[in-house]
């Protein structure tokens, strides 16, 4: 489904991703781990577009100047320059790092309003499915974003993504700031929303521990160089892994 190969990302002489080539086959859970500053972010940006994005915007005002070097390939076709609404409707949604959501208006709005090109009727099935996915949102329907609390908004943004019809989502460190517990709901809601709709996920994450278990292969990343790869029970049984996420 997805090829990435020799991926190098600069920002201005800055190397934020060097050389890295990775594979997502159709109906997988595939993790990018590393620790802060890794290249997580750059590399989920430059696969859903975002990056061009922030190009031009960079370019205009004078600013910092981005390069992207090497290939992006969405289901046989080289999406590199593609712009990011092109890969939304293709399919390629990405759920942003730090749960970004509309924070004035309720639940219920956020989920339209990130379903503008869906019918009503395709936005109520996913809100369904969203609220049995995660049902702590079900008694938080009229309720403004801004007064939820961390985990409910990371809820609430992946369930954003969802209602887009993506057939690949892209989850940016979805863990980050929530407690053990929240972090098991939201990682049993991934698994569930692979198996009953099979919509491919690539999630990033720096919390290796609850991801490791529920990926079919992993990636890990430092310094914006691929390091180690394998399934998800092989890189819980190496040491290098254990002693670098897990302390011991």
């Amino acid at each position: 489904m997805l090829e990435i190969e020799n991926l190098m990302v600069f920002f201005e002489n800055a190397l934020a991703l060097n050389g890295l080539s990775l594979g997502v086959r159709t109906g997988e859970i595939v993790g990018v781990i590393g620790s802060n500053s890794a290249g997580k972010t750059t590399l989920m940006n430059t696969i859903s577009g975002l990056i061009i994005d922030m190009r031009i915007k960079e370019k205009r005002k004078g600013g910092e100047r981005i390069t992207i070097y090497g290939n992006i390939t969405y289901d046989g076709e080289d999406i590199t320059e593609t712009p990011p609404s092109d890969r939304v409707k293709q399919g390629i949604v990405l759920s942003r790092e730090r749960h970004p959501v509309f924070p004035e208006s309720s639940v219920v709005e956020n989920f339209k309003i990130a379903g503008y090109l869906r019918s009503k009727s395709e936005i109520q099935e996913t809100m369904d499915f969203v609220f049995t996915l995660f049902p702590p949102l079900t008694k938080l329907k009229t309720r403004k974003a801004g007064f939820l609390s961390g985990g409910e908004q990371q809820m609430l943004a992946i369930g954003m993504a969802l209602v887009v019809r993506p057939k690949l989502l892209l989850l940016d460190e979805p863990l980050l700031g929530l407690s053990p517990m929240m972090q098991k709901a939201v990682v049993d809601a991934i698994v569930s929303l692979n198996r009953e709709t099979n919509i491919t996920v690539l999630l990033s994450e720096q919390f290796a521990r609850p991801v490791l278990p529920v990926v079919d292969r992993a990636y890990v990343v430092e310094n914006g160089m691929l390091t180690l790869s394998g399934t998800g029970a092989e890189l819980m049984d190496n040491p290098e892994i254990k002693a670098a996420y897990f302390g011991v």
